[in-house]
């Protein structure tokens, strides 16, 4: 199917809102169950900022996939499906940009290069039709739920901020990764899997640092 170009005038506009920080959640950045001084010393402030940093990363590519497929998907039932979770997935990109700043951190100088990358990588699954297209989200979430929860036994204990946060985000992508398996998903070749995780990989090790 060939995009509208009310459709690709869209997509435009949420890349340059992605990457220009001009976002804003629809649900308040989530809170500590209870609410304590956070006391960080230097070190924990870099440390908790370069892991916001990787997860902000993680959420322009998640626009960037989203996006890239509902831009180019077969059905408007898979078409308003990844509409929604791009607006959720919105969320959690203002949470984790508002939370860099309160560190004192800053956004990966990499994003646009990021951002270029899932979207033709979003594309490119999405030609191999919509079942292909959903099991490349379900394994996606798959991945981005281990990442996050290894996030949770890393950030430092007083960071209660941050670890809301990402509670919040795993709950999330829990749920897509569900909703896309329920849709008809299929199992992506081991091969595949494999690629996206060492891709995935270079990104974070790379992210943490610039």
């Amino acid at each position: 199917m060939i995009p509208s170009l009310d459709a690709l005038i869209g997509t435009a506009d949420t890349a340059l809102r992605t990457l220009s920080g001009a976002v804003h959640p629809a649900r308040p950045a989530p809170k500590a169950l209870a609410e304590v001084s956070e006391v960080l010393d230097d070190r924990e402030r870099r440390r908790s900022g370069a892991m916001m940093r990787v997860n902000h990363v993680g959420e322009v590519c998640a626009q960037a996939l989203y996006q890239a497929q509902a831009l180019t998907a077969r059905s408007p039932e898979l078409r308003a499906r990844m509409d929604q979770a791009a607006r959720e997935e919105t969320d959690h990109l203002a949470w984790c940009e508002a939370r860099l700043k309160e560190l004192g951190g800053r956004p990966s100088v990499l994003d646009p290069l990021w951002y270029a990358g899932s979207f033709g990588i979003g594309t490119l699954a999405a030609l191999f039709g919509d079942r292909a297209s959903l099991g490349f989200v379900a394994e996606t979430e798959r991945q981005v739920e281990a990442h996050l929860k290894s996030h949770l036994e890393r950030l430092p204990p007083d960071d209660s901020r941050s670890r809301a946060i990402v509670e919040a985000m795993c709950h999330d992508e829990v749920g897509h990764g569900r909703e896309a398996q329920s849709a008809g998903a299929a199992s992506l070749p081991g091969p595949v899997r494999e690629l996206m995780r060492r891709t995935a990989r270079i990104m974070t090790h790379t992210s943490y640092r610039l």
